[in-house]
């Protein structure tokens, strides 16, 4: 469930105590501490291919475009 499907389910079940207390309880998204999901890419927000050393989080193709800047060379 996406963020703001969980948005707009909070506002349908609108005044009704109980059933927002249950709902927020069991279907809010957590903060992932580890696994796949807890390294984002800073720029563009993917998950697949991050590089996460010396607190760089960018994934494969953004650090590409960055990796000059960032002071890393080619060497072939």
């Amino acid at each position: 469930m996406t963020q703001s499907q969980h948005d707009k389910s909070l506002k349908q079940i609108g005044k009704k105590p109980g059933k927002y207390k249950k709902y927020q309880k069991y279907n809010t998204p957590k903060e992932r501490k580890f696994g796949k999901a807890a390294k984002k890419c800073k720029m563009t927000g993917a998950t697949r291919g991050v590089i996460h050393k010396y607190g760089i989080n960018l994934c494969r193709k953004t650090f590409r475009q960055f990796a000059t800047k960032l002071g890393f060379k080619k060497y072939s």
